[in-house]
């Protein structure tokens, strides 16, 4: 018996020392919060603003933590949540850039909140409410100088705009115009546009068109190819009240890859284009994923089967595209989203083009295909000059928009800026925060 003892106690001794002793399985970091490309994307949106105050990375951390991929219920509670969260500690904090930098985080997590409801959800309009309110509250509090703009806009609307007064020596400098894209805010181009460029020194106008922001919320106004109206309508309210730049540069996000190369192939006053990234053809990046049996069904009018089919379509980033082009686009299914974008083509116009052009680039873009920067290059045949820069994987960059690497484009940008136009960083204060004064805040 004493034999058998020892034998099953040598052989639990033997299995904990191999257990023990056997080789574990790395602990491998993981780049990615989800599986899922679009909810992994617009993850790393939210982080990308933490940098110039837009978000803590603890907090954003927390809120992920609570969400299930693919479930636009937890993404949005989550993400109001922690909104709520922040605006209720803000407004305990006495101390102002603390309070204003506390708002300017809400905001971040507002406007992510609302980002995968339908767009006819009841809780959207309280959602922007809280967006924009703790945006230009946490403004405010920071002491950033701001001035909001209005522009005319047919014979009963209008559009917004924001412009952010650089710091001495910006009037010798470019007027950096920002726009955003197919689901952005120029609330949000705050922190991805203005703070930086206030810091090399210059003046931003940031602004909204048809199909964005509160022109689409509170108008309904659906998105425009023509965006050289928009933009113009813009332009000239600014330039009304405004000094005229040494130079006018556009730059474009996302969509607003399309948007500002458009404008500028119509508008002279323009001396330089920025598509951030590039979108040469919408129709082509919209398609490039839908199976050939749709286009098939659609020639021959199926069109209510269509609808059926995409209307049970639970991937993520399909049902996303449909709702939010529905509503952007003021179309009443998928598949007359595919052919709205028909219009959105750079090919016909880009030739008028005959200001500076950069073009950025990720080299794996989920959205646009990194083929359309040839494309876009051999288009632009009376451009004053042209840059393509196509980020890799390696340098941080191959999101669309550089997603995640806010630091890679940025420097891209501003050497370029100060190449075209002599527009160097050396008048700037080195403050993160266009603020009342120009000294750091």
């Amino acid at each position: 018996m004493r034999r058998y003892s020892r034998v099953a106690l040598a052989g639990v001794l033997i299995l904990v020392a191999a257990w023990w002793f056997w080789p574990k399985k790395k602990d491998h970091g993981n780049a990615r919060f989800f599986e899922d490309q679009t909810y992994y994307f617009e993850a790393i949106r939210v982080l990308t603003d933490t940098g110039p105050v837009g978000g803590d990375t603890g907090e954003a951390a927390e809120a992920i933590s609570h969400i299930n991929a693919g479930d636009a219920n937890s993404w949005y509670t989550a993400w109001d949540a922690e909104g709520d969260r922040v605006s209720a500690l803000a407004a305990t904090i006495r101390d102002p850039f603390s309070r204003g930098d506390a708002l300017l985080r809400a905001h971040t997590y507002y406007r992510s909140a609302e980002f995968f409801l339908d767009p006819r959800d009841p809780r959207r309009p309280e959602s922007w409410k809280k967006n924009v309110g703790a945006f230009y509250s946490g403004l405010d509090a920071l002491g950033v100088r701001y001035e909001r703009v209005t522009a005319p806009y047919g014979s009963q609307h209008h559009l917004n705009a924001v412009y952010y007064p650089g710091p001495a020596g910006a009037e010798a400098k470019p007027l950096l115009v920002v726009v955003n894209g197919y689901d952005g805010t120029m609330e949000e181009l705050y922190t991805q546009a203005v703070v930086p460029a206030y810091r090399r020194g210059y003046s931003v106008l940031t602004y909204e068109g048809p199909g964005q922001g509160a022109a689409l919320r509170e108008q309904s106004l659906i998105m425009t190819p023509e965006w050289e109206k928009p933009t113009g309508a813009v332009l000239d309210a600014f330039l009304a009240a405004h000094a005229k730049p040494t130079h006018l540069v556009i730059m474009g996000i996302s969509l607003g890859g399309y948007f500002a190369p458009r404008a500028a192939a119509f508008d002279s006053r323009i001396d330089g284009v920025i598509a951030f990234d590039e979108y040469f053809d919408a129709y082509a990046v919209a398609s490039r994923r839908v199976p050939s049996f749709v286009f098939t069904l659609h020639r021959h009018h199926f069109d209510g089967l269509l609808d059926f089919l995409a209307g049970r379509n639970e991937n993520p980033g399909a049902k996303w595209a449909r709702q939010n082009g529905m509503w952007t686009l003021g179309q009443p299914d998928a598949i007359s989203v595919l052919d709205a974008f028909k219009p959105y083509n750079l090919a016909p116009v880009a030739g008028q083009i005959r200001a500076d052009v950069l073009i950025l680039a990720g080299g794996e873009d989920h959205f646009v295909p990194v083929e359309q920067v040839e494309a876009f290059k051999k288009s632009l045949t009376h451009a004053r000059s042209v840059t393509a820069v196509v980020y890799d994987r390696a340098s941080g960059g191959a999101e669309h928009c550089q997603v995640g690497a806010p630091s890679l484009w940025q420097a891209t940008v501003f050497d370029w800026l100060a190449t075209k136009f002599g527009a160097g960083s050396s008048a700037g204060t080195g403050s993160a925060l266009p603020a009342k004064s120009d000294s750091a805040p």
